[in-house]
C-alpha cells in the first residue's frame, strides 16, 4: 500500500492507494475545523449521504450487501440514528470507506466519496483538493512514462550489444541463411527471457492474451528490477560471447546464476521504490 501527501491550503492530507484505487483521508480534511473530529460521523448520519454511499457501492462493489443497506437507509434521518465508517463497512461489506487505525490512521474514502464529503464540508476546499489531486496524478503519469522510456531504452541498448556479439562471434562459424540467423537470435533472446522471466516470448503471449491484444509484450509488462537484470544479462551475454564462449548451454549456467543473485539483490534494495523517489526529487511534498 503506497501513501501520498496532498498539500491543500497548507493542510497535509494523506492518500492511500489500495488495489489501484486512491483513498483520501476524511479525518485529515477536517483537521483544524471546530468540532472537526465529529463531522465525519455527522455526515454519515445524513440520509442523502447514506443514499449516495449505497448507490456508489452498488455501482462499484459486487459484494455489497443491499439488504443491510436498506435497513440502514430506513433508519437514517431519525434522531436516534448514528453510523460510523467502521459500522458501515462491517454491516454492508462496503469498500468505499476504510476505518484505519494506528499511524496515519483515520477514516479514508475512495476519491469519489471524498470529493462528495468535501462538498458537504466546504465547496471551496473541495475544488482545491481536486486540483491538487489532479496535479499529483499528472506528476505520477509523467513519472511512469519516464520510467517506461528508461527501461525500454536501457534494454534495447544492451540487446544491440548481444546481437552484435552473436553476429561477429557465433554466426561466422556457420553457413546459415537469413532464416537460420533469425533463429539464432531468437534462441539467444528466448534463453535470456527464460532466465529472467521464466518463459519465452511465445509462452508469455499464450499466458497473457489480453495484454497481447493491446499490443504489449513481456518486456512492456516487466518490473524495473526485471528489466534491469535483463539489461545486465544482455551485456554479460555479449561479453561472454566475445570471450569465445559460444556454447549457449555453458553461458546459460553463468547467466542464470548472475541473474538470480542480481534479482535477489534488487528486490532487497527495493530498486523500484527508489527509482520512483528519484523521479520526485523536485516534488518532495508528494511521495512518502
Amino acid at each position: 500500500m503506497r501513501r501520498f501527501i496532498l498539500n491543500v491550503l497548507d493542510k497535509a492530507i494523506n492518500v492511500r492507494r489500495v488495489d489501484s484505487e486512491d483513498y483520501i483521508c476524511l479525518t485529515d480534511m477536517v483537521k483544524g475545523i471546530e468540532n472537526g473530529a465529529s463531522l465525519v460521523e455527522k455526515w454519515l448520519r445524513n440520509k442523502n449521504t447514506v443514499e449516495f454511499l449505497g448507490i456508489w457501492e452498488t455501482l462499484n462493489n459486487p459484494n455489497f450487501d443491499t439488504g443491510a443497506y436498506n435497513e440502514i437507509f430506513n433508519q437514517s434521518g431519525l434522531n436516534r440514528f448514528a453510523l460510523s465508517a467502521k459500522q458501515w463497512v462491517e454491516k454492508t461489506n462496503a469498500i468505499g470507506l476504510i476505518a484505519q487505525a494506528g499511524r496515519y490512521g483515520g477514516t479514508y474514502a475512495h476519491k469519489d466519496i471524498a470529493f462528495e464529503f468535501g462538498s458537504w464540508v466546504n465547496p471551496t476546499f473541495k475544488l482545491y483538493l481536486i486540483k491538487e489531486y489532479q496535479n499529483l496524478n499528472n506528476l505520477l503519469a509523467d513519472k511512469r512514462l519516464k520510467e517506461w522510456d528508461v527501461r525500454r531504452v536501457l534494454s534495447k541498448a544492451n540487446y544491440v550489444l548481444q546481437t552484435d556479439a552473436v553476429k561477429n562471434h557465433v554466426l561466422g562459424k556457420y553457413s546459415f541463411r537469413k532464416l537460420k540467423e533469425a533463429w539464432i537470435y531468437a534462441t539467444e533472446a528466448d534463453a535470456l527471457n527464460l532466465i529472467v522471466f521464466g518463459s519465452t516470448a511465445k509462452q508469455w503471449e499464450k499466458e497473457h492474451p489480453d495484454l497481447k491484444r493491446q499490443g504489449l509484450n513481456m518486456r512492456d509488462a516487466a518490473t524495473i528490477s526485471q528489466l534491469a537484470v535483463l539489461s545486465n544479462m544482455e551485456a554479460l551475454n555479449a561479453e561472454l560471447i566475445k570471450q569465445g564462449m559460444t556454447d549457449l548451454q555453458q553461458r546459460k549456467q553463468i547467466l542464470h546464476k548472475a541473474a538470480k543473485e542480481q534479482m535477489a539483490r534488487f528486490n532487497t534494495a527495493d530498486v523500484a521504490n527508489k527509482f520512483s523517489k528519484l523521479e520526485h526529487l523536485g516534488n518532495p511534498k508528494y511521495l512518502k
